[in-house]
Parts: structure tokens; sequence; C-alpha cells
């Protein structure tokens, strides 16, 4: 049993002209189109889809020759800080981030202060987020209250109040009975659950991984089974309940492997790695650089190139950012006592399109299904294609376009990629057929 979420009325929305994107490279996965079309909105709402479309004299024209026409990409793990954390990101910059690169929606996870862990949290977010968002918002409630992992939350009027999936996120579900009950419940609701796949005493107190450089570095390491322990546990009990498990930000070949096994065996298994996994390994702290200070940590070279396999045959069907703010203040502290974690709302497109397509990694359809048509189908959300009558979000990539990382629109800069040439961002996004950001200008849309 699945509950219907409420939608918004459509009737506060003014009537637009009909919109016509032409001559746009088409990629649309999961409509297996990868050829020059035109794209027909009218409303908020795809209207059709084809080779040609004429325009009438009341439509606004956008011409895409040149540019790639996708789906609006969906971000399924970020963190908007808000509420509790507005000195580090909040919803209005967090949704501006994700407009300015490329993501027409985003998923945010429940660590915040206080937690997402009640109903009211959920609309606190959901009301923020239509007032102040630049794309839409999508919370993920906790799995326990106060994300201390006694008590489970109610999961079911979070589901109501609109979350689309419930994690712990930032911190395992290290109880299994508890995870398991997780499980079993959400699953009546057709509820994903996502779990950090960390085992917290083997983790505690590490900062980097585990190995050689660590030792070198005279830092405390974790070890790589705090992570393949904890998603060996979870697959097993996802196979006891039949529940819907997501494994977030998966870093080595052992989980990698892990996950392959278990969906050979049919399990409702989901997987997910971030940008920097398959781009850095633990050497990019070697001058003890906060900015590359994450959890789970960067690993080795054998693990990045496993990751990558677990991409390319689909073993890892979601690409997140992990959007992770936090202020200059905090990652410059000694490395032992900095923050957790890095932005990437505004890189994961480059990344993707530079270090997988260009280098022949994936298949620029099969790329562009791990921002949108697999994020939308592991959360059950409406976008990630353009079928006619799907929401009119899309996002227009120019390909060409060469560029240096230098700047951000979130509030902060926390990115070990500052500096980094890549080639490939967005040229537009739009949600719910409105551009709300246009060749680096932004727009605030009527959600």
């Amino acid at each position: 049993m699945t509950w219907a979420r409420p939608e918004r009325p459509s009737e506060s929305v003014p009537r637009r002209r009909p919109l016509l994107i032409r001559g746009g490279h088409v990629v649309d996965p999961r409509n297996h189109r990868d050829e020059i079309a035109d794209v027909l909105i009218e409303g908020q709402h795809i209207q059709k889809v084809a080779k040609a479309i004429k325009p009438t004299g009341d439509m606004e024209v956008i011409n895409a020759t040149h540019l790639v026409v996708a789906p609006g990409l969906i971000d399924i793990h970020v963190h908007l800080r808000e509420p509790g954390q507005e000195e580090k990101e909040t919803i209005a910059t967090g949704t501006a981030a994700a407009a300015m690169g490329g993501f027409s929606a985003v998923a945010c996870m429940p660590n915040t202060v206080p937690p997402l862990d009640n109903v009211s949290q959920i609309q606190f977010v959901m009301m923020k987020a239509k007032s102040e968002g630049y794309v839409r918002v999508y919370p993920i409630g906790a799995i326990s209250k106060g994300q201390d992992g006694a008590e489970m939350t109610e999961i079911g009027a979070m589901v109501r109040a609109g979350c689309v999936a419930v994690s712990d996120d930032g911190k395992p579900v290290s109880n299994s009975k508890m995870f398991r009950r997780a499980l079993e419940y959400a699953r009546t609701f057709g509820l994903p659950v996502v779990d950090h796949c960390e085992d917290p005493d083997l983790a505690k107190g590490g900062v980097m991984n585990e190995g050689r450089l660590a030792a070198v570095l005279g830092l405390k390491g974790i070890p790589r089974q705090a992570e393949y322990i904890m998603v060996a546990r979870d697959i097993a009990l996802c196979e006891l309940t039949g529940g819907n498990l997501h494994l977030a930000h998966l870093t080595t070949k052992e989980s990698v492997a892990l996950v392959r096994e278990a969906k050979k065996r049919g399990l409702p298994v989901t997987a997910e790695t971030c940008p920097h996994y398959f781009t850095l390994t633990e050497e990019a702290v070697a001058d003890y650089n906060t900015n590359a200070k994450m959890n789970p940590p960067l690993r080795t070279e054998e693990d990045r190139l496993a990751i990558l396999a677990g991409l390319a045959d689909g073993t890892l069907e979601v690409i997140a950012s992990d959007h992770a703010p936090h202020t200059a203040a905090q990652k410059s502290r000694e490395f032992d006592f900095a923050p957790f974690g890095i932005i990437g709302l505004e890189t994961t497109l480059g990344l993707v399109l530079t270090e997988l397509v260009q280098k022949k990694v994936m298949s620029l359809s099969a790329a562009i299904a791990t921002l949108t048509d697999a994020p939308a189908r592991v959360f059950h959300l409406p976008g990630g294609h353009l079928s006619p009558g799907a929401p009119a979000d899309v996002t227009l990539i120019d390909l060409k376009s060469r560029y240096t990382i230098k700047e951000f629109v979130s509030k902060s800069r926390n990115s070990p990629f500052i500096g980094r040439t890549l080639q490939g961002k967005a040229a537009a996004t739009l949600v719910g057929g409105e551009i709300v950001m246009k060749q680096g200008r932004l727009k605030k849309p009527n959600l």
C-alpha cells in the first residue's frame, strides 16, 4: 500500500503561455529517447515530445540547438541545514545552489537541529520550500526520535505530511531490531529506508580511511569494514522483511560486491554513490585538507575503480551529491576537529559529465539516468522523465561549456574541487514549466 501525497493546488498558479523547447538533443532514459526533438510544455506539465513541433503565435520558444534537453535532475541526498544551522545553509540558499547546478528537485536529510522527526518539522520544511525555495524540496523523515536510535518516529504521520523516505543519516541505525522494525513499518507505506552504513564502534574517533596514509599522517582511521559490515547487515534485514532498502554514499569495493549479489537475488535494494568517491582517493587529505574530510571517508584507488565499475553495470543506480555545507571557520579547525562533509550541488553534474561521460565510463543517457529516472524511481517521485503529463521539470545542459570551479551560490565553500576544470554544465533549469535558472541567473518560481 502506498499513501498518495497531496498535490499543490494548480489554481493558485497563474496561466502561462505554452513553452516550446526547440531543436535540442533530448535525452530521456525512461522513455528511451536519445535524439534531436522538441519539447512542448503547457502550464506545469509536459504536453508532447516530438520532432518538428510547429510553433504558434502564443508560444514562448527556447532555442535549444547544441544543448541537451534532459528531465530535471533530482538529488536525493542533500543537507539543507534548516532549521537550526542557518549559518551553513538555508532552504533558500541550498535550493538556489541546486537550481544553479541543474537540479529541479532535492530530498533533504533529517539531521537538522531539531531533527525532522515529526509532522511539524516536515511541514515546516515544506512551507519554507514553497515560500523561499527555487526548486522542489522533498523532506526525508528521521527513523528514530531525536535520531538517538531508541524510539521509532511516527512514520505514517510523516508520510501523510509529505516525507518521501526515512533515514537517520549522519548516524547509522546500529540497533538491528530497530532497523528491522523500520523496514517492516515503512514497507506498509511503500517507503524506502535509507541507511548511513557504518558500524559506530568500529568507526569511533576516526577521521579518514584507515591504512598506511593515516598512519603516516598520524590520524586515526575508519576501517573499510565499518561500512561493509553494516551493508551486509542491512541486506540481511531487507531479505528478512521485504522492505525497500536504499544504501547511501557507498565507498568500498566490498560494499559494491554485496549490493551486486543482493540485486542478483532479486532483493529490493538500491544504492547510491557520490562524485567525490569516483573522482578522489584518500590522497586528497595528504596535506591535511579538511575540505576533503568526509564521512564515509575517501578510500583507495582500488575502491574508486570498484565504484566506477558499479556505476557502469548499474549496481549503483543513483548518483547523489551528499551536499553537506559547513562554515569556513568550522572547516579551518585542526583536521581532527573539523566537521565531516563537502558541498556538491553545483559540482555534481560537471563531475559526472567530465569523469564518467567524457572518459566513456558511461554513456550520456546512462549517466543522466543516475540523476533523473533512477532517483525518481527509488523515492517514488513524480519527475525524472519527459512523458506527456509529467511535471515540466527540465534541465538544459551545455556539454561544450568549459570552466574552472571558483564561486558558489551556496552559503558555504567547503569543496575539494575548487580550481578543477570541468566540461559540461547546466545552461538552464526549469521547475513546473518556469525557468528558475538561465545562464547563471536565478529567478524564484511560483511553486
